[in-house]
């Protein structure tokens, strides 16, 4: 960790602080001194955390949280209202509506309910699995940084890195992982290809050069050529103005073919290529303009604008080259390939020689990717492969089997010792905790986060820290209760309450000194110990929730009733 990390790591963690410490504040006063925040969000938030005394508000909330989590589960699990949905649907199907309501004028959707009532499907998105859950390939290459300035070599891995992203992706790969390690000066390229198969292909496709090379327009005949073949191929159809279908190929007309390549679109490009196997739009420069003539690239700003450019300098024998191909091609596209992949296409506004140019019409970030890729090609970092991996799929099944089996015990071990030690309070934080993993689950496949064993270990772990705020409020409540008994009782909601405010610090700096540590260990650490801190973190925050509004509403919407007379049944 540098100096600077670490002083961004302090920053961090102080206006993280600040802000947990000033919120309630915050939400107390309307929130004034941020005027830009509008007002029915803040009355949202009121609602939610602090509400006034009234049952029917807190009908409101637990309803609606349980209806958001019921959601959820289906969308965790979406087998069982699927096969309900498969079965009465047919049922529904089968209903005819009297003949008598269908000739009545009103009612029009009463009429034809048969025919539009159905019982509407879940989406099924499945969890995203690692590389050790599922299954594939795990590849440790070191890079070759002898042709590199050492000043450079941050930039060149860099932008290895995204190389190989690029290849990787369209390689098909899921949820592919690539990143940059560092030690004892060697730079290495780890690479985790979740559930792919064809092993040898893969590593053939990561493991060659960057390739980079300018490509200028083809001729229009040429263009048609290519495009007309492959819209030959698809079966597309459109219908005319007299609803009669007919073929996208016997209609489209040679001026709208040219408007592919007038137009540039590199998804289009990349298609029309991998279908045809030839680029419909730019063709390779004779004699070759590649990245072995481009001596750098650099980040540049223009001194009268001082609007980002991406300054281009090659060595002689590619400067004859770019003066006679820019020549040629004043007011027209210049492409840029790296890997096959179209990443840019400048106009050439004017003849340029002494090989030093300009491109121009990004923003900063956009120039640097530009760079970065640029320099990709033109210093090229040979990668050696050092170590390879192969996981099957049986240990990654054997693997989630062991884990839903720990998080089934630990679950039940925390539900008995809940019921039991805390009875009617532990009955109620069971049922928050069910909310709390349905949501959790629900967060994880939206996201979506890619689950590994460290991160089903995260979330196994926040299983049991999800009930840490209720342990303590309900010992607070406890001690509470015993404090009435020398004195006349109080009102099971004013205890409630004050349990609740006075064990709120306490939860308050436990939970965030757990997230802290999880935003450190995210931060700083590599892709296992990541899934592992996101996971935790993610569920800590989710846990807040489930023990202070939704256990504490339960906890008030019951007390409200005589059970709330009832001191002996809420904690032991």
């Amino acid at each position: 960790m540098t100096l600077q990390q670490f002083r961004d790591t302090l920053y961090l963690m102080k206006r993280f602080l600040g802000v947990t410490e000033s919120f309630s504040n915050f939400i107390n006063s309307g929130g004034r001194f941020l005027i830009f925040i509008p007002k029915k969000i803040i009355e949202g938030i009121r609602y939610f955390v602090w509400p006034r005394q009234s049952r029917r508000r807190y009908r409101t909330v637990i309803l609606a949280v349980f209806l958001f989590a019921f959601l959820a589960a289906n969308l965790d699990y979406p087998g069982y209202w699927n096969n309900f949905a498969g079965w009465v649907n047919p049922k529904l199907d089968a209903i005819d509506m009297p003949e008598s309501v269908r000739k009545l004028d009103k009612w029009y959707v009463l009429k034809y309910a048969d025919d539009i009532l159905n019982v509407p499907n879940f989406i099924s998105i499945p969890f995203s699995q690692g590389l050790d859950l599922q299954g594939g390939l795990h590849l440790i290459y070191e890079a070759d940084l002898s042709q590199v300035d050492p000043g450079d070599y941050g930039e060149s891995m860099n932008g290895l890195r995204d190389v190989i992203e690029r290849r990787v992706n369209l390689f098909g790969v899921r949820e592919p992982q690539v990143l940059v390690q560092e030690s004892g000066g060697n730079y290495r390229l780890v690479v985790e290809l979740a559930g792919i198969r064809d092993f040898d292909k893969a590593k053939e496709i990561i493991g060659q050069t960057p390739y980079l090379e300018f490509k200028e327009l083809r001729p229009v005949d040429k263009q048609v050529k290519i495009l007309r073949g492959f819209f030959e191929k698809q079966n597309i159809q459109v219908e005319t103005e007299s609803g009669d279908p007919v073929d996208v190929k016997t209609q489209i007309s040679d001026e709208q073919l040219k408007g592919y390549c007038a137009n540039i679109s590199p998804g289009i490009i990349l298609a029309v290529t991998r279908s045809e196997g030839e680029d419909p739009c730019f063709q390779s420069i004779s004699p070759q303009l590649t990245g072995q003539y481009l001596e750098d690239a650099s980040l540049e700003f223009d001194p009268n604008t001082n609007v980002p450019v991406v300054g281009l300098n090659l060595d002689d024998d590619g400067a004859e080259i770019f003066k006679e191909v820019t020549g040629r091609n004043v007011g027209k596209p210049l492409a840029i390939y790296l890997d096959g992949i179209l990443i840019n296409y400048p106009t050439v506004q004017q003849e340029i020689s002494g090989g030093n140019a300009q491109i121009s019409g990004f923003d900063v970030e956009g120039a640097k990717i530009l760079t970065r890729n640029l320099n990709a090609g033109a210093l090229p970092v040979p990668i050696n492969l050092i170590s390879e991996q192969f996981i099957g799929a049986s240990l990654g099944e054997e693997s989630v089997k062991k884990s839903l089996d720990a998080a089934i015990i630990g679950l039940i071990a925390v539900v008995l010792f809940m019921i039991v030690l805390y009875k009617m309070s532990g009955i109620l934080g069971v049922m928050a905790l069910a909310v709390y993993l349905v949501l959790l689950l629900a967060i994880f496949k939206i996201i979506p986060i890619t689950l590994t064993l460290p991160g089903i270990a995260g979330l196994i772990l926040s299983l049991g820290m999800a009930v840490d705020a209720n342990v303590l409020v309900f010992e607070r409540l406890r001690e509470e209760m015993a404090g009435d008994k020398d004195g006349e009782p109080k009102d099971f909601l004013f205890v409630l309450n004050r349990a609740y405010s006075r064990a709120w610090t306490s939860i308050r700096d436990g939970n965030m000194s757990t997230l802290i540590t999880c935003l450190i260990l995210f931060w700083f650490s590599t892709s296992f110990i990541k899934g592992f801190a996101l996971t935790l973190g993610i569920g800590v925050a989710v846990s807040m929730f489930s023990a202070m509004i939704v256990t504490k509403y339960l906890m008030r919407l019951v007390g409200e009733s005589r059970l709330g007379k009832k001191r002996g049944i809420w904690v032991r």
